[in-house]
């Protein structure tokens, strides 16, 4: 087997990669981490964002909607609930979605759910940031 880091990116409708690679970096709840071939195993769950898989010759970008990541000494395997190359990610959606989120923010009554809805909110609005200068970094 070649040097480097065995990944594979599992969704409910595919598998959408399965290859070696130098690194991968992960949307963790805890914030983004990157992982190389020897990596400690841990497991942890993910938030939505993008996963940059970076090989020989160049990047690979595929958006995930949360999900678990296991890191093992066979390599990292992603269980995305829904998980995307970049290029299908939908930008409209999105937008959509953060309307959504926006309105239900303004009919929160209680403190708790105004919280809850502004996290969600924070977390749509921080999610369109990241795809908007992926994009304009033409990263396809």
């Amino acid at each position: 087997m070649a040097e480097g880091l065995k990944i594979e990116i599992v969704s409910p409708e595919r598998l959408l990669v399965s290859q070696t690679v130098q690194s991968v970096t992960v949307p963790g709840t805890e914030g983004y981490f990157t992982v190389m071939a020897d990596h400690a195993p841990f497991m942890t769950t993910l938030r939505p964002g993008f996963i940059t898989v970076t090989g020989d010759n160049a990047a690979e970008i595929f958006f995930v909607r949360g999900g678990f990541a296991d890191v093992s000494p066979v390599g990292l395997t992603i269980l995305a609930e829904e998980s995307v190359p970049f290029k299908e990610f939908d930008h409209t959606d999105l937008q959509a979605q953060i309307r959504a989120a926006e309105e239900e923010l303004s009919r929160a009554e209680t403190p708790e759910d105004k919280s809850y809805a502004q996290q969600f909110v924070s977390a749509l609005l921080n999610l369109a940031i990241e795809a908007q200068q992926l994009n304009e970094g033409h990263v396809h």
